[in-house]
Formats: structure tokens, sequence, C-alpha cells
């Protein structure tokens, strides 16, 4: 896919509509049409990026500082905000569905029905060990 059928662009362009929040230069966030909880929104950045591999660290940074900003802002807003969890999908196996890089702000209150179940058990030391040894060889092979 490409940005021109992209909802998350036709959006960034007035294609599509949506109920925005923010806009600066390099940031867009708007009211997620699908709310987990009231108040959930996306922060995305205006260029194009399928996910991370293809955003711009700089968009990325971006991207970050306004999704801090709305979370801090949901808990003055006077909706339901007790906690806030931000939440980026990067690929289908991640349950990502639009492929234009966003990142989920929502408001958690206690009885909402938001939930993430995974294997949270402890881990072996060595495991761990492993995974970081493997992550720093990762590291070393970027572009940067």
């Amino acid at each position: 896919m490409d940005d021109s059928e992209c909802v998350f662009c036709a959006i960034v362009h007035r294609g599509a509509a949506a109920s925005i929040i923010h806009e600066d230069d390099t940031a867009l966030a708007f009211m997620d049409h699908r709310p987990v909880t009231p108040g959930h929104l996306l922060v995305i950045p205006k260029a194009h990026a399928v996910g991370l591999e293809d955003l711009d660290e700089r968009a990325g940074a971006q991207v970050w500082l306004v999704a801090h900003r709305l979370g801090r802002a949901l808990r003055r807003s006077g909706l339901r905000c007790e906690g806030v969890n931000l939440f980026l999908a990067d690929g289908e196996a991640a349950f990502q569905e639009v492929f234009h890089v966003h990142l989920h702000v929502f408001p958690r209150f206690t009885g909402d029905r938001f939930r993430l179940d995974a294997d949270w058990r402890l881990r072996d030391r060595g495991e761990l060990d492993r995974s970081a040894e493997a992550l720093r060889l990762g590291m070393s092979r970027l572009d940067c």
C-alpha cells in the first residue's frame, strides 16, 4: 500500500473525516473512531511510514512528545481517566491493522474492559541475557 491508499494519509490531506485534536508540521492527533474507552486517540506522523522500520526517528520523537502531552491532557480533560496506556502495534503479528505508524493513547479506569493477555511468567536470567545479546547485535546493525 502506498500513501494514496492509506486512510491516515487521507486524514492528513483532509480527504477523510477525523476529529482532530492536534496538528503540527510533523504529527497529527485525532480521535479513534473505534475507541477502547472515551477519549481514545491516535497520534501519527504526517509522512507515511508503514512501521517502525520506515519511521524517521525525529518524526517518531515528535509522535511520542505529542502522545505524552495528550496523555497528560486526558487527566485534565474531565473524561474518566485514572491512568493512560500508550500502545503501538508494529506489523501484522503485533495486531497492526492500519499500515501507517500510529500510537494509541487511551484513558484507563477501574472496570474498563481493555485487556492484554500474555504469558507474564518470570524468565531465567540466562534467557534474558541471551535476548539482551541478540538485541545488542541488532543495535550494532542499525544505520545510525
